[in-house]
């Protein structure tokens, strides 16, 4: 009979010891309904791109042209760095290259007094110029040294935008 009331004893702790547990765990839980805040108000911002050329501000104070939106797929190179690039020749600088490294580009800028270019063979370039409230544009195949712009009919021309497609 011993073992019998050491069983019953034991039984009896343990449902005693579930039941305090029970009651633990109940009178933790709040009593109204949870609460949730949107995610939007707590999680990361999200990133917009706005097409701005990267350090546009440093390169003007520093070459002396503007950089202003593109698509990133012509980008400024050093014309020493390759020669499958995109070069512009204006009077009274050194020469300015861009890099194509996609299918197609797009880049809208201010480079003055620009009368020759050089293509790649990335793709056949579409130029527009200004020149005295004038909109010049010109389509220029791969791989081509073409005058344009002052070289053509003696006015200072502004290479305001370049598109590239294959």
């Amino acid at each position: 009979m011993n073992a019998r009331k050491a069983w019953t004893r034991t039984l009896g702790t343990a449902i005693a010891a579930g039941a305090l547990a029970w009651a633990a765990v109940a009178a933790g839980q709040p009593s109204a309904a949870p609460t949730s805040e949107p995610v939007a108000e707590t999680g990361p911002g999200y990133a917009v791109e706005d097409y701005n050329y990267p350090n546009a501000d440093k390169i003007l104070a520093e070459q002396g042209f503007l950089l202003k939106r593109g698509d990133g797929h012509i980008l400024l190179a050093d014309c020493a760095s390759e020669t499958n690039l995109l070069r512009f020749l204006a009077r009274d600088r050194a020469d300015v290259c861009f890099k194509v490294t996609g299918a197609t580009g797009f880049l809208t800028l201010e480079l003055a007094s620009v009368h020759g270019v050089r293509t790649s063979d990335a793709g056949n370039t579409h130029l527009e110029m200004t020149a005295e409230n004038d909109r010049v544009e010109y389509d220029i195949p791969a791989k081509t040294w073409e005058g344009v712009g002052e070289s053509v009919d003696g006015r200072e021309h502004v290479l305001v935008e370049i598109r590239v497609t294959k």
